[in-house]
């Protein structure tokens, strides 16, 4: 199952300046939440990061 976590940053887009607003189970569903929310701006930018649960690998 895949989700995407949902970030605003920096311009530069710096790991440490990310503040998470939410976990969703569609690119499209965080998409509008950034828009609605107003995430997108002049300072800030959006990281959608997609990450697989329950995913065992074996050696």
């Amino acid at each position: 199952m895949k989700l995407f976590i949902l970030y605003q940053t920096d311009i530069w887009k710096n790991k440490a300046s990310r503040v998470c607003f939410g976990i969703f189970d569609s690119r499209k569903k965080a998409v509008d939440s950034a828009k609605y929310n107003g995430l997108y701006g002049s300072c800030a930018e959006v990281v959608i990061e997609e990450v697989t649960l329950n995913l065992l690998e074996e050696n």
